[in-house]
């Protein structure tokens, strides 16, 4: 029999779980699983803590909580590990999908491709569902539409919700300045305070609201009416096209990352401080 030396096999060993957890994160990456994951460690850093500082009552309270919520850990990763067992049966697990490094979203540009399709869609009372995707990644519903990965503008829009074309049906998943799919599923709502008159777009789009930090912009088929939904909360009446900018320009702008304000500060103030110095050499 063979005889490997034991430094081998943990070598092996913690090599295969390293590269194990890599996949698996690289398969949750860009999902929503990304922030409850982040939460639970969360309450895994406080848990230790407490445990440090002797803190029973505390210790005791986030150890039942962490139990809980480790038990409902396959209900709620229940997307994900369905795409992992797919992946891993379609041979893909070591190839998996991820998203192109992008540049910063153009907030006006975005904004402006919005308002202007969806005042022309509303006009011509066109039903459209389009999500603007922020913090929270929704790999898992791009990824039950028509992968797209194309530049966001009006005319793209209107021909993706002309009646009767093949994706009309569908919500357009917005990403940055890019619609990276359309025709894509999205949860309904089980909110029993909603008005019976909403279709199942604005069900739709509050639906997703409610389990993300996506923006969803509707416009109704019977109506023309054009409603944004964010946070489970719908905001109507939005017909007029320069109300709706700012509507828009204020949800964006107020999910922006941190990290992407601070560049934007910082952008700003080399450009002033290149201004200042230009002025100076001038005098």
């Amino acid at each position: 029999m063979l005889h490997v030396p034991s430094w081998i096999l943990a070598a092996l060993d913690v090599l295969a779980t390293s590269t194990l957890i890599y996949y698996l994160l690289l398969l949750i990456r860009g999902t929503r699983a990304v922030q409850i994951m982040l939460g639970l460690l969360t309450l895994i850093a406080v848990m230790a803590i407490a445990n440090m500082l002797h803190l029973v009552v505390l210790k005791t309270l986030l150890q039942y909580l962490v139990l809980g919520t480790a038990v409902t850990l396959p209900i709620v990763f229940q997307p994900e590990l369905r795409r992992a067992l797919e992946r891993i049966g379609r041979g893909e697990f070591f190839h998996p999908a991820q998203e192109e490094p992008g540049e910063s979203a153009d907030l006006e540009r975005v904004v402006e491709a919005l308002a202007r399709a969806a005042t022309i869609l509303s006009r011509s009372e066109i039903g459209a569902l389009v999500v603007i995707e922020q913090q929270s990644g929704l790999q898992e519903f791009v990824e039950s539409g028509t992968a797209l990965d194309a530049k966001l503008t009006p005319e793209l829009l209107l021909t993706l919700f002309t009646p009767r074309a093949p994706l009309h049906d569908g919500a357009v998943i917005v990403r940055g300045d890019r619609i990276v799919a359309a025709g894509c599923f999205l949860p309904l709502t089980e909110a029993m305070w909603l008005d019976r008159r909403l279709g199942t777009r604005h069900r739709a789009a509050i639906g997703l609201t409610e389990q993300s930090d996506a923006i969803a912009l509707v416009v109704s088929e019977e109506t023309g009416n054009i409603a944004v939904a964010r946070g489970g909360r719908l905001s109507r009446e939005l017909d007029d096209e320069e109300r709706l900018r700012k509507v828009l320009r204020a949800c964006i702008h107020a999910t922006v990352p941190a990290r992407n304000r601070v560049e934007s500060v910082v952008t700003a103030l080399r450009q002033r401080l290149r201004v200042e110095r230009t002025e100076s050499s001038r005098g």
